[in-house]
């Protein structure tokens, strides 16, 4: 398969042990804004500055209505964490700026709201939606970016198989200012490291 997209009518799920990976939904925004307004100090250091109508239902209707024609148009898939049984939103995981072509690369972004850290969950979502990634939608690499001092999120890409490529200068804006990144990368034909490439 060289392209991935959805239909407009089709119900894209991702399921894992623990959790179903799908777009987000109007019937969410309770849940979304209650989880990231209970998490705000515990994801502002990592994020870029939140708008002032950041945690809106005009705001959330925009995030759901830009998720549902990104994933049709096979730019982006943006998937909210629910746990199996109950639904409970536990973050989101998104994967971004798909590139096809020569490239077949996209990056992948995260956030998990603050009493769901650390369960790895995220962990479970990233390897879920890089196996969706390589296997249906023939992507080659899945690139990701994170402040240096983020032990976490660093440590759950290492532990998802990505490994570090270096530092991007004045990256992106995070909470208000430039900062550098660390670069990491998971490779569907990874040979990196290994002795035994012909």
């Amino acid at each position: 398969m060289l392209g991935w997209s959805l239909t407009p009518r089709r119900k894209f799920r991702i399921e894992t042990e623990r959790m179903v990976l799908r777009l987000p939904a109007h019937q969410d925004f309770r849940q979304w804004t209650g989880l990231r307004a209970a998490s705000a100090s515990f994801l502002m250091p990592w994020e870029p500055t939140w708008s002032t109508d950041h945690l809106t239902r005009r705001s959330f209707t925009n995030r759901v209505h830009w998720a549902s024609r990104a994933a049709v148009q096979g730019t982006a898939l943006p998937l909210f964490l629910t746990l199996r049984g109950d639904d409970t939103l536990l973050g989101a995981i998104t994967l971004d700026q798909i590139r096809r072509g020569p490239a077949q690369a996209a990056t992948i972004g995260y956030w998990i709201g603050q009493p769901h850290a650390r369960q790895g969950y995220m962990r479970e979502a990233i390897r879920a939606v890089v196996h969706h990634a390589f296997t249906e939608m023939n992507l080659s690499r899945i690139e990701a970016a994170c402040l240096p001092e983020n032990a976490a999120s660093r440590g759950v890409l290492e532990r998802s198989g990505f490994k570090y490529e270096g530092v991007a200068q004045s990256y992106l804006q995070i909470n208000g200012r430039w900062r550098n990144h660390v670069l990491y990368a998971n490779l569907r034909m990874d040979r990196r490291g290994r002795t035994d490439a012909g």
